[in-house]
């Protein structure tokens, strides 16, 4: 009393109720054909029918703004919507025109990207907290495809021996037109998956792989920016390698740095990381933090028009910038067959990256955000935005920490923002012509800590997950060494595969009884699980199916001791020594004199040997593997076809004669071979024809040799599945199947007449 007492905070129950195998569990549970699942033709019917709740439910679904916005509590969201999006609005304009440059774009291209696309995803979207606008690694994505398709050599004007100038209007304008047709086919490419709700295929790239592929980017970012901050012209490389070719290059070229370009980048940087730092800390007590970027640009602008440092010094700056807005254009759809792959994976990348942000400020703030949706407004913002000279977006995470972190609480901050870029483009434009582009590049570097930041996943993944960190690993070496699309191809297939071998190296173990509990736990594990004599109980750690069914039967085998092709060769062996005394007794019923029986004699001898009792052989004992598990124990085959089921009445009769027998014949634990195995098929959750094979031939096999085959745990879609696929027969009835491990134990004890083994008999147990 005492002792349970003392353990009585950690709860006790007890359950009294019949063993339950699945025939007396559908009894019992009722179970019925019914399904509360609506038909096809019902679904069809809902699908086409036509009314104002459902035209309604239909246009919120698809435009979320008109669901909300109604509902907008200006008393409660204006002013912080207000602040962030000015807040955004200022980090928009530099960083548009930044990473316009990554695409091999001119600056302008830059800020009509921060607009179109934000007032389209202001529609659209379901997110509240995220910045939809430029990023660095789809902007360098959209740079690698513009220059392969649009290089320099294919403009020169005068070229003389593949010398001479480069036409940059003609270039340029060609580059937009490649820019603006891969993102409207990756716009088409999202809006197709949101409408047939696909928008689960995001999650078949794990988080390791977007930060692995996400850091790779970040590497050809910096490397690509280079060439600004030294003021060099490198040659352009494209396809794999080209990192490596292009730092190379740079590295040739040192010698030619341009001095007063390079001061001009490293007192930006300067400047840009220790604001950014005390930015950092003291964002607790700033109301918003210092627009650094916008200052930097401002003020690089105003002393290099006022001190002449482009004429000077030969600093490359930004050039002009038109005023006003452009007229839409169709996209180049001749242009759909050389981007198509490029398209697919800036698609797949912007929405993973989109999403990840999304879901994040969702758990933070208690809100939903729809998956097929969100791929729809994505695709939107591209396919709308490209007719309007933009290229394609994703929701960055600095802009997107600004936004949530100064009180945005709504997508109204968005329309704040692309105010101020409008404002900006129609007026201000024009006097950022000035600006050098080094100052940009500084800006791009500053931005890209938090993907650099990333490097630090390396250490955590090794403690917490090494084929996580393998996964992260290869996606960023395939993104260094193949470029952008081919690294995210083989990061893929790579990650699927970790997947295929993790299905197919499962954990198989060996399950024992707990004393005095229903539990059943690994015996390699737990010391106090014990195994219960005569009983297997073998658990796979996966889904049983056609990559490891046959390392499942592998296992069993190992792990039980049961060498099912040396007892079944055991069986015919002692199959043809019967039919050989069998022949002895009848040739030596036959008279000598003619050699032949008469019709009599031969009537008799069929009826003696019908009747006749032949002793069953004992089978050689079969050891395990070097693993231990039962060592030395001993299996016996039947030796006939149809034989008893060994936890029958006459199965039971017949091991325990088996058993009787052998007893100068048992294992150094003195236990004699398994009579019973138990299958936990709890982790499977579905099986295929080849799983369904492989189950059958365990039953047939194992049967074969006197061993006694259970299905423990086993699911009711599962269970639905075996049926359709005709595993349930004479042989292998539903009665085999039991609600739990427990049940299934208690039902083979019962037939052996050994129910005091764990019901009978007191326990003391620290559990």
């Amino acid at each position: 009393m005492e002792e349970r007492s003392a353990n009585s905070s950690f709860g006790e129950y007890c359950v009294q109720r019949q063993v339950l195998d699945e025939v007396r569990l559908d009894e019992v549970a009722q179970k019925g054909t019914w399904s509360a699942k609506p038909t096809f033709r019902e679904r069809l019917k809902d699908t086409v029918r036509c009314s104002v709740p459902r035209a309604k439910e239909v246009l919120l679904r698809w435009v979320p703004v008109l669901g909300w916005l109604p509902k907008y509590s200006i008393r409660e969201n204006a002013i912080g919507d207000v602040i962030s999006g000015c807040s955004v609005g200022i980090m928009h304009l530099p960083q548009g025109m930044a990473y316009a440059l990554l695409a091999s774009l001119r600056p302008v291209f830059g800020l009509y990207t921060s607009l179109y696309p934000v007032l389209v995803y202001f529609i659209f979207g379901t997110s509240r907290h995220i910045s939809i606008g430029t990023f660095a690694v789809i902007s360098i994505m959209i740079g690698s495809v513009t220059e392969r398709l649009a290089p320099d050599s294919n403009f020169l004007v005068n070229a003389t021996n593949g010398t001479g100038s480069v036409n940059i209007n003609e270039r340029d304008a060609y580059r937009v037109q490649i820019a603006c047709s891969l993102t409207v086919l990756a716009g088409l490419f999202q809006i197709l998956l949101g409408v047939v709700r696909f928008g689960f295929v995001v999650t078949y790239l794990s988080e390791p792989l977007v930060r692995g592929y996400t850091t790779g980017s970040a590497c050809h970012v910096l490397c690509s920016q280079l060439k600004y901050l030294f003021g060099v012209t490198p040659a352009r490389f494209s396809g794999p390698l080209s990192l490596i070719y292009t730092l190379v290059e740079i590295c040739r070229l040192l010698p030619q740095t341009v001095v007063p370009e390079l001061v001009v980048s490293l007192v930006s940087l300067a400047v840009l990381i220790v604001v950014k730092e005390l930015n950092q800390c003291y964002r607790q007590k700033l109301p918003l933090p210092i627009p650094i970027e916008l200052i930097v640009i401002i003020a690089a602008t105003i002393i290099t028009h006022f001190c002449g440092l482009s004429a000077k010094y030969n600093i490359d700056v930004v050039g002009e910038i038109p005023s006003g807005l452009q007229a839409p254009q169709a996209p180049d759809v001749t242009l759909f067959s050389a981007v198509i792959g490029d398209a697919f994976a800036v698609a797949i990348v912007g929405y993973a990256i989109n999403i990840s942000l999304g879901k994040t400020f969702a758990l933070k703030h208690g809100y939903k955000v729809d998956n097929n949706q969100e791929l729809v407004a994505l695709g939107l913002s591209n396919s709308i935005g490209g007719c309007f000279q933009c290229y394609s977006v994703t929701s960055s995470l600095s802009r997107s920490l600004v936004q949530e972190s100064t009180g945005g609480k709504t997508q109204v901050a968005g329309l704040i923002s692309s105010i101020i870029v409008l404002i900006t483009v129609l007026k201000i434009g024009a006097l950022f012509e000035a600006l050098p582009k080094a100052v940009l590049s500084t800006i791009v570097f500053v931005n890209l800590k938090g993907m650099f930041k990333q490097f630090t996943d390396v250490p955590m993944l090794w403690k917490t997950n090494k084929v996580d960190l393998l996964v992260w690993l290869v996606t960023f070496t395939s993104t260094i060494l193949l470029n952008l699309d081919l690294g995210l191809a083989v990061s893929i297939g790579f990650s699927m595969l970790t997947v295929i071998f993790r299905t197919q190296m499962p954990h198989y173990s060996i399950l024992g009884q707990v004393p005095a509990t229903n539990l059943y736990l690994d015996v390699d594990t737990y010391k106090e699980a014990k195994e219960i004599p005569g009983i297997k109980i073998f658990r796979s750690s996966a889904t049983i199916y056609y990559t490891n069914a046959e390392m499942y039967l592998e296992a069993l085998q190992e792990k039980s001791g049961i060498q099912i092709g040396k007892l079944l060769a055991a069986k015919k062996k002692q199959e043809a020594t019967l039919k050989q005394q069998e022949k002895k007794t009848i040739e030596a019923k036959q008279p000598v004199s003619n050699g032949t029986f008469s019709l009599e004699e031969k009537k008799i001898s069929a009826a003696e040997l019908e009747g006749q009792n032949f002793k069953h052989v004992p089978l050689k004992p079969t050891q395990s593997p070097a693993n231990g598990f039962n060592k030395g124990q001993i299996n016996w085959a039947y030796q006939s076809d149809t034989m008893p089921d060994p936890i029958s009445d006459k199965g039971c009769q017949y091991y325990d004669s088996l058993t009787q027998a052998s007893n100068d014949k048992k294992g150094p634990n003195n236990a004699p071979g398994p009579h019973s195995i138990i299958l936990d098929v709890s982790t499977t959750s579905f099986v295929d024809t080849v799983a369904v094979k492989t189950l059958k031939n365990i039953f047939r096999d194992l049967g074969d040799v006197g061993v006694g085959v259970y299905l423990a745990g086993c699911q009711a879609c599962v269970v639905e599945q075996l049926e359709r696929a005709g595993f349930f027969s004479e042989s292998i009835p539903k009665s085999r199947l039991f609600v739990t491990i427990h049940d299934a134990v208690l039902h083979i004890l019962g037939k052996m007449g050994q129910t005091d083994v764990i019901l009978d008999v007191s326990y003391t147990t620290k559990m």
